[in-house]
């Protein structure tokens, strides 16, 4: 028989699973719809679903589930609860989703917070594949990150670690939706690089997309060119305190800002090199690469949940 493992990556919007290897082949995937707005319940009554929607397929196969992986939203404590959750997940926080999908199928469940997915995908089948200690970070709306340690998330004393973009960067600074101000993910997110161009660019059409700002500078644009420049020391701020903590031996950005690749990673690294001390960033340069696997890196590390047992 084949062992596999059912990956769940529990998203906003989008639902997104697949059967997975525990050699990492990817046997079957889908997504669907979250529809989170319905309620807790109904999302649980989704992920039952598509668990047994992978049953169903394994039917007269040499396929054997070994069990069930899920990356969600939100922080999630060493017992699989949901500890905190936005209102993407309407209902979510409290929810013992460990409990109840174990409660639901005759399957080992295990769950951690997406990012934490995100970076064990990317270890076990991406860009942090053959590093067994790296900073995973996820820009987008806001910033989450995963310290990768001997191959595994480092979730700390109750499973909340990886709030990394709630570092404070600047005192009295701009509101962040967690209640403190001048937090990281507050100018170095996907969120704050609008708001960076729509300061600087007051009156510019392009300045509402960052993608077209991007494109903007890729022209020469001069304050465009000095919105990314603005942006990517923000990003090198954050993650050259993070270097100083935790010394990794990589650092691996995902989300949407990866697309730009170099003309903005240039950026970041030239500017990490300026904001850390000798040795840390280089002798040698530190790598800091974007990340590989796109939006099956949740789904590919929850899978790998139940290889680690974890």
């Amino acid at each position: 028989m084949r062992e596999v493992a059912v990956g769940i990556d529990i998203g906003g919007t989008y639902i997104k699973s697949g059967l997975v290897g525990s050699d990492g082949q990817i046997w079957k995937q889908y997504s669907v719809p979250t529809e989170a707005s319905k309620g807790r319940d109904i999302l649980l009554d989704r992920i039952e679903q598509i668990v047994r929607s992978y049953e169903h397929l394994m039917i007269d196969s040499d396929f054997q589930l070994s069990g069930v992986g899920i990356g969600t939203a939100g922080y999630v404590n060493l017992q699989g609860i949901i500890g905190s959750a936005t209102d993407n997940l309407p209902g979510w926080q409290g929810t013992s989703v460990k409990k109840e999908m174990q409660g639901r199928i005759p399957y080992p469940v295990y769950v951690d917070n997406d990012v934490n997915a995100i970076a064990l995908g990317e270890c076990w089948m991406g860009a942090g594949r053959n590093r067994d200690h790296f900073i995973c970070l996820a820009l987008g709306t806001g910033i989450g990150g995963c310290f990768i340690a001997e191959g595994r998330p480092y979730r700390g004393r109750s499973g909340y670690a990886g709030a990394y973009g709630h570092q404070v960067i600047a005192m009295d600074g701009h509101s962040c939706t967690c209640g403190l101000k001048g937090c990281w993910e507050q100018y170095a997110s996907v969120t704050a690089l609008k708001r960076i161009s729509l300061e600087m660019a007051s009156g510019f059409k392009w300045a509402e997309s960052p993608e077209e700002v991007f494109s903007e500078a890729r022209k020469g644009v001069q304050i465009a060119v000095d919105i990314v420049q603005r942006y990517s020391e923000y990003v090198a701020i954050g993650i050259a305190n993070l270097i100083h903590i935790f010394n990794p031996t990589a650092i691996v950005i995902g989300g949407a800002v990866t697309a730009q690749g170099d003309f903005l990673f240039e950026r970041i690294r030239s500017n990490v090199q300026k904001h850390t001390m000798y040795g840390f960033a280089d002798q040698p340069e530190l790598p800091i690469v974007p990340a590989e696997l796109g939006n099956m890196a949740g789904m590919i590390g929850a899978a790998k949940l139940v290889w680690l047992g974890n």
